[in-house]
């Protein structure tokens, strides 16, 4: 059950991140391109939070408050620079 489990997760989360550089490699804006290194980096939480849920360890909690600090600061930081430029 666990092994069906670890691998119907790896698809779902393999199939988020396709998408998310597909969106990154064709977004016609800077804001859609923000938008899917936001999604992307949000899916590697998710894979490492699946991760150790999976293997049951907490190890890697440090881990993943460090990516979602850097997510949380890059849109942030991202998005004032976007505004900056609009008239």
């Amino acid at each position: 059950m666990n092994d069906l489990l670890a691998v119907i997760i790896a698809g779902l989360l393999s199939v988020t991140a396709l998408l998310a550089l597909i969106r990154l490699y064709r977004g016609p804006s800077l804001m859609d391109r923000v938008v899917a290194a936001d999604m992307l980096l949000a899916t590697i939480v998710g894979a490492v939070g699946a991760e150790a849920a999976i293997n049951r360890h907490a190890t890697t909690l440090p881990v993943l408050v460090v990516l979602a600090l850097l997510g949380f600061v890059g849109s942030v930081s991202l998005v004032r620079f976007a505004a900056r430029e609009q008239p």
